[in-house]
């Protein structure tokens, strides 16, 4: 099942105009069909102008998870969450979406990054099927996609991210609560911080952070505390929580804007999708998502537009919502394949004029 099904952009023909200049391309991740879909945004119209089969084993539903592009755009990655009983990451090239390499992880590996410092690959291995213990983040070599190492951290770490220098790598532990800081070139655990206002008793947080993403340029974090309904600012000089944003039901997942000004969160369970000003601490718009399970959050190099996707609920295609982020609304809708979740930004292409 491997291999790339090209469709037709079916990209509204541009007008002359000085806005009609770029496409926003990205992927996501279509967790229930074993499929991967590229986006074409043209700020006007999203579609859907690929859709790339993955997998090995054509009777079984193998998850796509996480995605991540790599820093020179060249490569896509993708998590297969369901192996027997490990999971997979697989390597595509964009240029024409074609498997070039693979590597055994841990157990439902799921977000990652690669860091522009060391060059490796960082993902969590989120354990969901497996017992309630210490799970791992695996670094990875994406040259030669093999594993060089594997930290442990916290019963199912999910949300994962590098700070924009690549010298740190955060990610979350969402049954203990706890977020842990990983040095990237030696892979030890740092520090960790319970992100829980009370601690948890055995081991099961009642906050259940599912999402870090560091700030670009200032020296914060900010986490997704998933069962409070609460965004946690954390001091990463004082290593403690100096802000709580309350939210809608069930935050997941999260971005900061490129240029640091804002915040888009997608609040799965409400199934919303929120924007806050970070200088203010204040949320500016609640926009409802056009399906009703908001999952991730991709937004574009610019800080022009987010893009969420919406798993749907049971017969429901995925979808992909577009938002306008100076005028903070919904602009654009493409369905994509059932259970739609991970996303990630590949690069914004210039047109002919």
């Amino acid at each position: 099942m491997l291999g790339a099904l090209a469709l037709s952009s079916g990209l509204p023909a541009q007008e002359d105009s000085a806005e009609a200049t770029s496409i926003y391309r990205l992927y996501v991740a279509c967790e229930s069909v074993d499929e991967i879909h590229r986006i074409a945004f043209d700020g006007q119209e999203a579609v859907v102008d690929r859709v790339i089969r993955v997998g090995y084993q054509p009777t079984e539903v193998e998850g796509p998870h996480g995605l991540t592009v790599g820093p020179k755009g060249e490569y896509w990655y993708v998590s297969i969450a369901h192996g027997k009983p490990f999971g997979l990451l697989y390597k595509y090239r964009t240029s024409d979406d074609e498997l070039v390499g693979e590597c055994e992880l841990g157990m439902f590996p799921a977000t990652m990054q690669i860091s522009p410092l060391t060059g490796l690959l960082y993902c969590v291995n989120f354990n969901l099927h497996g017992r309630m213990l210490p799970s791992t983040i695996s670094i990875v070599d994406p040259d030669a996609m093999v594993e060089v190492g594997r930290t442990q951290t916290g019963p199912m770490p999910h949300g994962s991210r590098l700070s924009s220098d690549g010298r740190f790598h955060y990610s979350c532990a969402m049954m203990s609560g706890h977020l842990f800081e990983i040095d990237a070139s030696n892979f030890k655990v740092t520090r960790d911080l319970q992100l829980d206002i009370e601690p948890p008793e055995g081991h099961q947080s009642e906050a259940k952070p599912t999402w870090v993403h560091p700030h670009p340029s200032k020296r914060l974090v900010y986490c997704a505390l998933n069962a409070k309904g609460v965004i946690a600012e954390v001091d990463l000089d004082r290593w403690v929580t100096v802000r709580r944003f309350e939210t809608d039901k069930g935050p997941y997942n999260l971005e900061v804007t490129p240029d640091g000004s804002m915040l888009v969160v997608s609040y799965k369970t409400a199934g919303k999708i929120g924007v806050w000003d970070l200088e203010k601490g204040e949320e500016v718009a609640r926009i409802t998502a056009t399906r009703g399970v908001t999952h991730g959050v991709a937004i574009s190099p610019d800080s022009r537009y987010a893009f969420v996707s919406s798993e749907g609920k049971g017969a429901e295609p995925g979808v992909v919502d577009v938002i306008d982020l100076e005028t903070l609304k919904k602009v654009s809708s493409v369905d994509v394949g059932l259970q739609a979740g991970g996303i990630a930004f590949w690069k914004i292409e210039s047109l002919d004029r």
